[in-house]
C-alpha cells in the first residue's frame, strides 16, 4: 500500500497502527487497522497557496484494514468532497489531482 502510494507521489506523514493503540490505551483487541496521512508534497503546496488555511485538511487519511477472510479493505477520503465547503476554484482544482491519483492507487492494488 505505502509503495503505491509513493509512486503515485504520495509520502505518508503518519502511520497509525490503530490495533496496536487499542491495545496499548484499552486494554482492548482490534482488527488489524491503520490510518496512514497521505500527503503528495506538490499538490499540498498548490493548496495551500490557493488557501492558506486548508493545511488543517492535510493529509489525507487512507484506512487499511482486515476485511476477514484474508481480504484488506482500502478507503481514502474523498478530498474533493472534502474540500467542497472552501468555495476556491484553485483548490478544488488541486482537490480533483488528487482524487485521481487516489483512484491510480487503488486501482493498482
Amino acid at each position: 500500500m505505502i509503495d503505491a502510494l509513493q509512486l503515485e507521489g504520495f509520502g505518508i506523514l503518519s502511520d497509525i497502527d490503530v490495533a496496536a493503540t487499542m491495545k496499548a490505551r484499552l486494554d482492548v483487541n482490534f482488527w488489524p487497522h491503520r490510518i496512514l496521512g497521505a500527503c503528495n508534497p506538490a499538490i499540498a503546496h498548490q493548496a495551500l497557496l490557493a488557501e492558506d488555511k486548508v493545511g488543517t485538511m492535510l493529509p489525507f487519511n487512507v484506512v487499511v484494514q482486515d476485511a476477514g477472510d484474508a481480504s484488506v479493505e482500502i478507503a481514502a477520503i474523498d478530498p474533493v468532497a472534502s474540500m467542497s465547503a472552501i468555495d476556491n476554484p484553485r483548490l478544488k482544482a488541486a482537490a480533483q489531482d488528487v482524487r485521481q491519483e487516489l483512484k491510480n492507487v487503488v486501482a493498482a492494488l
